[in-house]
C-alpha cells in the first residue's frame, strides 16, 4: 500500500527567519534597467527644452551652419531681451496668466458641480444629456469657429480676453472625467448622512463633494491651466498681436520679415515655457500629493 507523506511545514523561529519580510510603508526600489529606462525617457523629455535654451543662446547665421550647435552660446539675455520688447511679452504673459487662470478655476468648478449631478443625483434625461456632453467631443473645433467669431463680433468682444475665455470657460471632458471619479470617490451614503443632517444642496457640495474630488480637481485644473496656456488656434483669430495678445499670439509677431531670426524665436519660446516650468516646480508637490491622497484607499 501506498502511501504519501508530506514534508512537516517548518514552523517556529527559525523559519521565520528564512522567509522574506515585508515592512509596511518600506519603499521599493526599482532595478538598473528600470533606472535605465527612466534616465533615457527623462533626456529624451528635456532635449527639447535644452535645445530650445541651445538655439536662443546662439546668433541665427550660427543655427543654419552644419552641425548645428550643441552647447551654449553668449548671446542668450541679448535676444531673451529682443524676444521681450518685440512681443511685448510682459503685456502678453499677465493676459495669458489672466486667461489660462480664468479657464482653469472655471472648468474645475463647473465641471465638479456637472460631474456631481450626472454622477449622484436623479433627474430626467439624465443618461440622454451625458451622451450628448461626449458627443461635443466628436465635432472638430473648427466647424464652431465661424459662427463663434460671428457671436463674438456681434458682442463686440473682438481683441478682448472674454472673447478667449468664455468659450472655454467648461469642458465635455471636464465634465465626463469628474463624473467618473464621483461616481467611485464619493459614496452615495455620505450624501444621504449629509442630508439626513440638514445640510442644503449647496452646503453638501461644498462640504463633502468638493473636499472628495480634491484629487481629480488638482489633476483637472493642472491639465487645462496647460491648454489654454498654450491654446493657439481660438486666440490667433480672436486677438490681435497689438490689442491684448496671449503668448501663443505674440510669438506669432516674431516669426515676420524677410529672414526670420531663429534665434530669437527660440528666446520668445523658452520665455513662454517658463512660467510653466515655474508653476511645475512650486506646485509640483502639491498636485503629486493630491493624486496620492486620491490613489490611497484606507
Amino acid at each position: 500500500m501506498l502511501t504519501t507523506t508530506e514534508e512537516p511545514t517548518a514552523t517556529g523561529p527559525a523559519a521565520t527567519a528564512r522567509r522574506p519580510r515585508i515592512r509596511a510603508g518600506r519603499h521599493l526600489h526599482g532595478g538598473r534597467v528600470t533606472y535605465a529606462v527612466l534616465t533615457v525617457f527623462t533626456l529624451g523629455s528635456l532635449f527639447p527644452l535644452v535645445w530650445t535654451a541651445i538655439a536662443a543662446s546662439r546668433s541665427n547665421s550660427r543655427l543654419a551652419q552644419t552641425p548645428p550647435p550643441f552647447w551654449f552660446g553668449g548671446n542668450l539675455f541679448k535676444n531673451l531681451q529682443i524676444a521681450w520688447t518685440d512681443a511685448n511679452m510682459g503685456t502678453a504673459l499677465l493676459n495669458t496668466t489672466v486667461v489660462a487662470g480664468t479657464i482653469a478655476a472655471g472648468t474645475v468648478m463647473f465641471s465638479t458641480l456637472a460631474g456631481f449631478a450626472f454622477a449622484k443625483l436623479r433627474f430626467r434625461f439624465k443618461n440622454l444629456l451625458m451622451v450628448l456632453v461626449i458627443g461635443t467631443m466628436m465635432v472638430p473645433p473648427q466647424l464652431s469657429v465661424v459662427p463663434l467669431y460671428m457671436l463674438i463680433a456681434e458682442l463686440s468682444w473682438t481683441d478682448r480676453l472674454q472673447s478667449v475665455i468664455l468659450p472655454t470657460l467648461v469642458s465635455a471632458f471636464g465634465v465626463f472625467f469628474m463624473r467618473q471619479y464621483l461616481s467611485e470617490a464619493l459614496p452615495s451614503e455620505v450624501i444621504e448622512a449629509a442630508r439626513v443632517d440638514g445640510a442644503s444642496s449647496w452646503r453638501v457640495v461644498w462640504h463633502v463633494v468638493f473636499p472628495a474630488a480634491r484629487p481629480a480637481m488638482a489633476v483637472l485644473g493642472m491639465l487645462t491651466f496647460v491648454m489654454a496656456w498654450n491654446d493657439f488656434f481660438w486666440p490667433i483669430i480672436a486677438l490681435t498681436q497689438n490689442g491684448s495678445p496671449t503668448v501663443q499670439v505674440a510669438l506669432t509677431g516674431l516669426g515676420r520679415g524677410y529672414i526670420p531670426d531663429q534665434s530669437v524665436i527660440m528666446a520668445g519660446a523658452l520665455l513662454g515655457t517658463l512660467p510653466l516650468l515655474v508653476a511645475f516646480v512650486v506646485f509640483g508637490r502639491q498636485i503629486v500629493g493630491g493624486i496620492m491622497q486620491g490613489a490611497v484607499k484606507g
